[in-house]
C-alpha cells in the first residue's frame, strides 16, 4: 500500500486549524467526537453525566504505553495530523470533506486518546520527524499512518516515504485493511 500514495511535494500555504470543523456531534446523541472516541476506547467506562461529561474511567495510551485515570489528562490525536493532511491533500477539499476527516469516527485508527503528553510532542509532525515513543507500537503506528493516507486518498512526500519504508522495513508483514472514507 505504501507504494501506491502519490509522493508529492507538501504545502502548508493556506493552513488553518480552524478550516477543519472538528468535536462535533454528528450523531446528535449528545457526545461530540472527542466522547465518541473516549467512550470507545475506554479500559475501564467512565460514568457519564450531563451533555456527555465523562468522569472517572482509564485508557491505554499506546503511544507512550502507560495507563491513565480520568479523561482530562488524555487527548484524541487525529493519527494523521490536521496540518500534515493539509500538506497531503485536504487542501483542495471541501469544508464538508475537511468536518469529515475531523471527526472520523468511520475508522478505529483515525482518532486515538492518548496521554496529553504524547499528543503535545507529536503536534503537526509526520512519521519522519516524530514516532511513539514506545518502540512496539512504531510498526502498527506507520501501518496505520498508511492505511489513514490511503483511506482519505492524501499523499506523502519523500522524506515520510522514506521514515516510513524505514519503520515498515522492521515490521512482521501485517495485512492492512482500508475502508472508504467517502
Amino acid at each position: 500500500m505504501l507504494a501506491q500514495l502519490p509522493v508529492r511535494t507538501e504545502d502548508r500555504t493556506g493552513y488553518e486549524r480552524t478550516k477543519f470543523k472538528h468535536w462535533v456531534d454528528a450523531d446528535r446523541d449528545g457526545c461530540n467526537t472527542r466522547a465518541e472516541v473516549l467512550k470507545a476506547e475506554a479500559v475501564i467506562a467512565p460514568a457519564q453525566g450531563a451533555k456527555c461529561t465523562l468522569s472517572g474511567g482509564e485508557w491505554y495510551s499506546p503511544y507512550d504505553d502507560r495507563y491513565i485515570d480520568g479523561p482530562k489528562g488524555l487527548d484524541i490525536d487525529h493519527l494523521v495530523p490536521l496540518a500534515e493532511a493539509w500538506d497531503s491533500g485536504a487542501s483542495a477539499w471541501t469544508a464538508k470533506e475537511r468536518e469529515a476527516y475531523a471527526n472520523d469516527l468511520g475508522d478505529d485508527r483515525a482518532l486515538i486518546a492518548v496521554s496529553a503528553a504524547s499528543n503535545r510532542s507529536k503536534a503537526d509532525q509526520d512519521p519522519s520527524t516524530w514516532l511513539p515513543p514506545a518502540e512496539g507500537y512504531r510498526c502498527t503506528y506507520v501501518t496505520d499512518w498508511v492505511a489513514d493516507k490511503t483511506r482519505w486518498g492524501l499523499s506523502i512526500d519523500t522524506v515520510e516515504k522514506a521514515a516510513l519504508t524505514d519503520v515498515l522495513s522492521d515490521c512482521p508483514d501485517v495485512p492492512v485493511i482500508v475502508t472508504t472514507a467517502h
